[in-house]
C-alpha cells in the first residue's frame, strides 16, 4: 500500500513535470501560430505602430533637455545639467499666472461650450426621421473639419474687419456703434470658441452617432407605448446609452486640458488682445523658435504634460469611483 502510494507520487510529480516542461513549447508554438494566422492584420497595424513609436515615444529622449543648458552646437550629451533651474525661471516669471490665467479660461471654455456641442447635434441628429434630410445635415456640419483654421481665420478677418466688414457693419446696426471684435479683449474667448465649435462640433458626433446606433429600440418602442415624448425619451434612454462613451472623451479631453491650440490663436493674436491670447502654447513657439531659449521652452511643454496626466490620472479614478468604466 505505502508502495503504490508512493509510486503514484512519483508518477504524478513525473507527469507534471513533464507538463511544465512541454507548457512553454505550447505557449510559444500557439504564439507563432497566431501571428501566423493573423500575419496580415498585423501588417495593417504596422503603419499606425511605427507612427507612434517615431513621432511620440522616440521623441521622448528631447525632454531631458528640459534639466540643460541646451545648446544645439553641444548636443544633448555635453550641454550643461541645470537641473529644475528652467522650471524655477518659469514658475518664478512675471508672465506665467497671465499665461496659466488664459490657458485656463479657454481651456474652460472649451469643456463649458465646446465640448457639450457634438453631443447636442448627435442627439439632434438622432431625431431626424428623413434619411436624406439627416445625411444632408452631417455633411454640412462635417465639412468645416476639412476647411484649414488658415482659411477659417482668413474668413473671419473678412466679415468682421472694420473696412467694409459684413458682420462688423451688421453688429454695429443692431447695437448702434461700431464694435472691433478683432482687436476687442472682451471679444477674443468667446471668438475663439465659436470659430473651434463650428469647425469641429460636427466631426465629433461621428462617435457618438456610433454610440446611438447601438440602442435598443425595443426601449424606444416600450417607452413610446408607455406614453414617453421625444424630450422624456431622449432623457431617460439616449442618454443613458451613451453616458459611458462621453465619460470616456471627457477624461480623454482632460488630457489636453492645456492644449489651447497654437495655429487658431496664434493666427487671430494681434497687438491690442495680445494680454488675453498669450497662452501656453504661443508663449513656448515665441520663447522656443523665435529667442532660441530651447530648454526653457522645453520645460514649459513638459510642465503641460505632467499637468495632462495627473488629469487624465484623477479624472479616470473618479469616473471609476462613481461607478463608470475609465479608460484603463
Amino acid at each position: 500500500m505505502m508502495n503504490g502510494k508512493t509510486d503514484w507520487n512519483t508518477n504524478g510529480t513525473a507527469t507534471a513535470q513533464a507538463d511544465m516542461a512541454t507548457r512553454p513549447l505550447k505557449q510559444e508554438s500557439n504564439w507563432k501560430r497566431q501571428i501566423k494566422r493573423n500575419k496580415w492584420l498585423y501588417v495593417l497595424v504596422l503603419p499606425g505602430f511605427l507612427y507612434f513609436v517615431i513621432f511620440k515615444y522616440l521623441p521622448m529622449w528631447g525632454i531631458i533637455i528640459a534639466f540643460q543648458d541646451y545648446q544645439p552646437f553641444l548636443g544633448i550629451r555635453e550641454s550643461n545639467w541645470v537641473g529644475l533651474e528652467n522650471f524655477t525661471n518659469f514658475f518664478s516669471n512675471p508672465d506665467f499666472f497671465r499665461l496659466l490665467r488664459n490657458t485656463l479660461v479657454l481651456a474652460l471654455y472649451d469643456l463649458i461650450f465646446f465640448f457639450p456641442a457634438p453631443i447636442i447635434i448627435a442627439l439632434l441628429l438622432n431625431e431626424i426621421r428623413v434619411a436624406f434630410f439627416k445625411r444632408t445635415i452631417q455633411t454640412l456640419v462635417y465639412v468645416p473639419h476639412f476647411v484649414s483654421m488658415v482659411i477659417i481665420a482668413s474668413i473671419t478677418y473678412v466679415f468682421l474687419t472694420p473696412q467694409g466688414g459684413v458682420l462688423y457693419d451688421l453688429i454695429a446696426w443692431i447695437t448702434g456703434k461700431p464694435i472691433d471684435v478683432l482687436s476687442s479683449p472682451g471679444s477674443f474667448r468667446p471668438l475663439i470658441i465659436v470659430q473651434m465649435t463650428w469647425k469641429e462640433m460636427g466631426w465629433g458626433t461621428i462617435i457618438f452617432l456610433a454610440a446611438l446606433a447601438g440602442v435598443d429600440t425595443e426601449q424606444y418602442e416600450a417607452s413610446i407605448v408607455d406614453g414617453a415624448g421625444r424630450l422624456r425619451r431622449m432623457w431617460h434612454i439616449t442618454l443613458p446609452a451613451i453616458r459611458t462613451t462621453i465619460v470616456i472623451l471627457l477624461i480623454l479631453r482632460l488630457g489636453n486640458f492645456l492644449d489651447t491650440g497654437f495655429e487658431q490663436i496664434y493666427l487671430m493674436t494681434n497687438s491690442l488682445n495680445r494680454d488675453v491670447a498669450d497662452v501656453f502654447d504661443t508663449y513656448v513657439y515665441t520663447v522656443g523658435i523665435t529667442q532660441g531659449a530651447f530648454s526653457y521652452s522645453t520645460a514649459v511643454g513638459l510642465f503641460k504634460s505632467v499637468v495632462g496626466i495627473i488629469l487624465v490620472l484623477g479624472s479616470n479614478k473618479l469616473a471609476k469611483k462613481f461607478g463608470h468604466p475609465g479608460i484603463y
